[in-house]
């Protein structure tokens, strides 16, 4: 990657090039979001970016930065049919390429692996591969700030609702085995639904996991907590993690605990409360085993869980055809560096938002009784997660 400055003059240079075509008179032309599709147009790692924007006619806008493979704002209607953005973000690439002073997962496409692995390391097919270590003595992501979602896709806009992202990462990145060759396929549909599929291929065997990372509050209002959001979680069961937010390998049921979301539930009924895992992670930052998902197949047609707002009455239902899914409930959020980072529609307070992440379970690679993410050559990846919005 550039360094942050000559990321920075990029940003600089096109803002002040939409201006002069503009002969300094003409505001610059703005998504419905509110974005300035000049503050992304740059040069990152030798490769050009820029924001992407696709459309239904009911009202759906996604708009998508090829670093990282990034939502940036994601506009449905809400029960009156105002406009309304409902993910997290940055109005400008700068702060989404400056790893070091904001560095964040908003929205992204994440790789290779997804979620932790213990100690950083993984053994397959005798073979021990130690991976870059970000989060304490694990591998968060991939590898973080040096991880898919800080890298820049080559991006092909098939038409006014598809962008088709493409990777190729080396053999040995992060300490992950393969060369191997990933496309995130973000879609939308007429009935405003956020389809995206994951395929990938390798030269040699490898582990994968991608997902996406949006973090949602469908409310619109990104200054207070999403307390409010109920939530519904199809599974009977979670993975517990330890303090490092490492599972221990222990499949327990929901029933009974403030991870039984089987019946929706406002998030803030729940986590605060005492439970250890609840106080360990400082909220929800947990697998859930989905009930969608069985014998070694998931139903991408059942709806695994959802999100329903009652100030804006957005309603949103996730499918996917993984076997587990991460919520996460913003618990770094309005804590430590994230009080002073400048977001679009912030500040962000703790809680602000929940992630919905389809994968296989965190660790897997070491718990060899769980669906495992070995890919080998010949074969082809595919995960599929689908994010379906309507009012009610």
């Amino acid at each position: 990657m550039k360094s942050l400055k000559g990321t920075i003059l990029g940003v600089g240079v096109a803002a002040a090039m939409f201006t002069a075509c503009a002969g300094g008179q003409q505001a610059p032309q703005l998504t419905v979001s509110g974005l300035d599709p000049a503050k992304f147009d740059t040069t990152i790692q030798e490769k050009p970016v820029k924001l992407f924007t696709l459309k239904n006619q009911n009202g759906m806008e996604v708009c998508i930065t090829n670093y990282g493979g990034r939502v940036v704002s994601l506009v449905v209607p809400d029960k009156d049919g105002k406009p309304t953005d409902v993910v997290l973000g940055f109005d400008n690439i700068a702060q989404y390429a400056d790893t070091l002073n904001s560095p964040t997962d908003y929205g992204s496409s994440v790789g290779r692996y997804a979620n932790r692995i213990k100690e950083a390391k993984f053994v397959l097919n005798d073979t021990t591969y130690q991976l870059k270590v970000n989060d304490g003595p694990n591998c968060l992501h991939g590898g973080g700030t040096t991880g898919w979602m800080n890298c820049v896709y080559d991006a092909e806009q098939v038409d006014d609702k598809t962008l088709k992202l493409t990777i190729v990462a080396q053999d040995g990145e992060n300490g992950f085995p393969g060369t191997v060759t990933a496309t995130t396929t973000y879609k939308i549909t007429d009935d405003n639904t956020l389809d995206i599929t994951w395929e990938a291929t390798t030269d040699k065997p490898t582990i994968i996991n991608q997902t996406n990372h949006n973090y949602y509050n469908l409310s619109g209002n990104f200054t207070e907590p999403g307390y409010d959001q109920v939530l519904y979680v199809n599974a009977d069961n979670f993975t517990p993690s330890d303090k490092l937010y490492i599972p221990t390998g222990e499949i327990r049921k929901v029933e009974g605990t403030p991870m039984d979301f089987r019946t929706p539930h406002a998030i803030g009924d729940s986590i605060k409360s005492q439970y250890d895992q609840i106080q360990n992670a400082g909220g929800y930052d947990h697998n859930w085993c989905l009930n969608t998902y069985k014998d070694g197949k998931g139903d991408d047609t059942q709806v695994c869980a959802s999100l329903y707002s009652p100030k804006t009455g957005i309603f949103m239902e996730m499918y996917t055809n993984e076997p587990g899914v991460q919520v996460y409930s913003g618990n770094f959020q309005g804590v430590g560096n994230e009080v002073n980072i400048p977001h679009k529609n912030g500040p962000y307070p703790q809680h602000v938002s929940v992630c919905l992440e389809s994968q296989k379970y965190p660790d897997s690679p070491n718990k060899k009784d769980w669906v495992q993410p070995v890919l080998n050559p010949g074969e082809k990846y595919f995960s599929h997660a689908a994010y379906k919005f309507s009012v009610k």
